[in-house]
């Protein structure tokens, strides 16, 4: 049994790791709802957008714009898909980079020439680490995503989109469905599918007259979809910030609860261990009085 010294050595150690993490979840407890705060002030501008696209659809639905080109043409082994894939910049947060890594790796064996544009230092080392070649590297924090950096997103792949550089445009982040679970998500970007706006029910008591698109629908769509584009990759971003911290904070209380239980089961050992001194203390002067005692006699 290790002496009393030693055991209450290693309770104080427990003790300051609990006060770090204890700490980082208070941290990481704050900045989650500062971002679900910036997402929930930017979400009507989003959907407004969204809303926009579907009402076009209504009113010109033979359109034939080109973020709907699905290009059929191209045979599967030949597109060029990217895919955005956003991951943290520290770890201590449970499953949360290995759930979204696993399904990139998974993306990138399907049938195609794979482009990938990676967020976060640990994506960057990750795939640096297999020597993956990644196509663009955004080299700013995902820490406090702005609309500024979606934007410089946003405009990198449009731009190959247009170009031809790129058929499909993906993103892979991370979903906070509940306060205890995030999963991580592959969405579609590009092209747009029109079911995902023909799905979209309007209230029956709201009037929605004509419109008169000009100069054309074409170029209505041309300054919409942008920014549809730019919103989705935003609430990405705020979501897998969201889901980051969340995770954290699991993974920081999991932590204290296991120092807790250590602290416990080491006051057990120290009470024992100095239980023992006391007994062999008293032990030794009852031996000592006993000796003495006998030699007076």
């Amino acid at each position: 049994m290790a002496n009393m010294k030693e055991i209450q050595n290693r309770i104080n150690s427990v003790k300051d790791t609990m006060k770090i993490t204890n700490a980082m979840y208070t941290i990481s407890s704050s900045k989650m709802k500062q971002a679900k705060k910036k997402l929930e002030d930017t979400e009507p501008y989003f959907y407004a957008m969204q809303g926009e696209i579907a009402r076009i659809l209504r009113h010109v639905p033979d359109i034939n714009h080109r973020y709907f080109d699905q290009r059929a043409q191209i045979a599967p082994e030949d597109r060029r898909i990217g895919t955005i894939v956003v991951t943290a910049d520290k770890g201590m947060a449970g499953a949360y980079n290995h759930d979204v890594l696993k399904m990139a790796d998974a993306m990138l064996e399907r049938p195609g020439h794979h482009h990938l544009y990676i967020l976060g230092e640990l994506g960057r080392h990750y795939y640096a680490s297999h020597h993956i070649t990644i196509s663009k590297q955004f080299h700013y924090t995902v820490q406090k995503p702005t609309m500024h950096r979606a934007r410089n997103i946003t405009s990198e792949v449009l731009d190959r989109f247009d170009a031809g550089k790129l058929d499909e445009v993906y993103i892979i982040y991370t979903n906070m469905e509940t306060a205890m679970a995030s999963e991580p998500k592959q969405v579609k970007l590009l092209p747009l599918e029109r079911t995902d706006f023909s799905t979209m029910k309007m209230p029956l008591n709201v009037h929605r007259e004509e419109i008169d698109l000009y100069p054309s629908a074409d170029s209505v769509m041309d300054s919409i979809i942008p920014n549809y584009i730019n919103g989705m990759i935003y609430g990405c971003l705020v979501e897998s910030y969201s889901s980051e911290h969340n995770s954290r904070m699991m993974a920081m209380q999991a932590a204290s609860d296991s120092a807790k239980t250590i602290i416990h089961d080491l006051s057990i050992l120290y009470n024992r261990a100095r239980q023992a001194a006391i007994t062999q203390e008293i032990t030794e002067v009852c031996c000592g009085a006993r000796a003495q005692k006998q030699k007076r006699k």
